[in-house]
């Protein structure tokens, strides 16, 4: 509403004239550009599906943290909170699976935390919480024991019924840093340790966690290297007829040779390779590499029998894995019959429905499929019976304690049984003296291997022994 006043001709005033403006339009505009002017600030510090605040708004809350735990002398806890083996919930069951899982997740861990913390999504399923004024580390060990304990009670995700574990990582202000990117990398840190001590778990930073990862990224380097220049030798451990003793067939196993360091044991770097997907590459050196070996053998009329290869899952979920496989074989005339691929237990129930998919249609190629290290996993029987499966190899940790440990020789037994059932050949590696060659020949184990009969050895070795047969 606005005035103006009426005058005379001597510039009396006679009166007034009101102006009346509708304005409803022009305030619902302005409300609607303030409301999405706070949605819009609200979503550049706020994780869109969980509400959280995001990577942007956890480092503003850090830095306040530190400098109010600086001002007050206080400690606090950083906590990094990653979800175990999430990815296979989004390969098996979908994004949409995922993000209801991630969801899930958030609102159990705002449960576990008071108002005064910061919980946060850094991205993906990682989560990140700012204990704010802790009394003392046991405060953080009872919320990390709640954290694990909720996230893994059953989840009822579109009507299937779920089970999560989380790893966690913590470091301390200002125990272990006073720098806030150092807070962080630090606790990124103690959570991968909890990863490599079983997942499930948390673990508290240490200075030679630091070490640890320095080691880890100079060896991922040097691993790169010698893929580029293709460091790696094949060595051969030969598998035997256990009624016969004749060779059947051998399992190529890698050698990383260092210019420097020399051998190393693939124990020393096949977990690195698979975390970092390294173990693609690594995994086709060695193909190709026996399979040329395995054909110029069968060429000079020497019988090596099948070719064992190992099989990341890592390999096994690549798109052109197959082609790849397929081409190779017929680029080097190595024929399908001649190979056997090997996956673990626990690879192959990581993502069984996958494993089967892709499985079969390698075992409709003639190519064998073996279960590695059965009997360290948890095979489900319906997946087992699915499975296009020629042969189950006997876990060594079984074979080390025949036939004195009752328990060993009771495992073995049941998985022959299992094995001869469902009418799959049976391997047992790691045999190492007569008694356990003898135990397994009573058993009527069908196959075995170890250094009772020989450890790996080099292709000109191996030579040596196909022609003396």
């Amino acid at each position: 509403v606005s005035f103006s006043l009426l005058r005379n001709d001597i510039g009396e005033v006679t009166g007034y004239i009101g102006y009346l403006q509708d304005i409803t339009q022009q305030k619902e505009t302005e409300k609607l550009l303030e409301e999405q002017t706070k949605l819009l600030k609200h979503q550049a510090y706020h994780d869109m599906l969980t509400a959280l605040p995001n990577r942007m708004l956890f480092h503003d809350r850090l830095e306040q943290a530190i400098a109010q735990a600086k001002r007050n002398n206080e400690k606090f806890a950083l906590l990094f909170i990653d979800l175990d083996q999430f990815k296979n919930i989004n390969d098996s069951l979908g994004h949409h699976i995922g993000d209801e899982v991630l969801i899930e997740a958030a609102n159990r861990l705002r449960s576990t935390i008071r108002e005064q913390d910061t919980l946060s999504r850094l991205g993906g399923d990682e989560f990140t919480i700012i204990l704010r004024d802790i009394d003392s580390v046991q405060n953080t060990t009872t919320v990390a024991r709640k954290i694990i304990a909720s996230i893994k009670e059953p989840m009822q995700i579109a009507s299937q019924t779920l089970y999560i574990s989380s790893s966690i990582g913590i470091s301390i202000y200002p125990d272990d840093t006073t720098i806030a990117e150092n807070l962080i990398k630090y606790a990124d840190a103690a959570m991968y340790r909890a990863k490599d001590e079983g997942r499930d778990n948390f673990q508290f930073y240490s200075s030679e966690m630091t070490t640890i990862a320095f080691e880890k990224v100079v060896m991922e380097n040097s691993l790169r290297v010698a893929i580029k220049e293709e460091q790696f030798e094949v060595y051969y451990q030969p598998q035997y007829d256990i009624q016969n003793n004749t060779i059947v067939g051998m399992e190529a196993l890698v050698r990383w040779i260092h210019p420097s360091l020399g051998i190393i044991s693939p124990v020393k770097f096949i977990p690195l390779a698979e975390t970092t997907g390294l173990i693609v590459d690594i995994d086709r050196i060695v193909m190709k590499t026996a399979m040329q070996q395995f054909v110029q053998w069968y060429e000079k009329g020497l019988n090596p029998g099948i070719l064992a290869l190992n099989l990341a899952m890592r390999q096994l979920k690549e798109e052109d894995f197959i082609s790849y496989l397929l081409g190779t074989m017929q680029e080097l005339h190595f024929k399908p019959e001649w190979l056997e691929l090997e996956i673990t237990e626990g690879q192959m129930m990581s993502n069984p429905d996958l494993s089967i998919q892709k499985l079969q249609r390698l075992y409709q190629l003639g190519i064998e499929i073996a279960i590695d290290d059965f009997g360290t996993g948890y095979s489900s029987l319906s997946y087992l019976k699915k499975m296009p499966l020629s042969k189950l190899k006997i876990d060594q940790s079984f074979v080390h304690d025949i036939p004195d440990d009752e328990d060993d020789v009771a495992i073995i037994k049941a998985i022959i049984a299992l094995g001869k059932s469902l009418n799959l050949s049976l391997i047992a590696e790691g045999v190492e003296t007569e008694e356990q060659k003898e135990f397994l020949v009573h058993e009527k184990c069908d196959y075995v291997q170890g250094y009772f009969y020989s450890k790996p050895i080099h292709h000109e070795e191996m030579t040596k022994l196909l022609a003396a047969i």
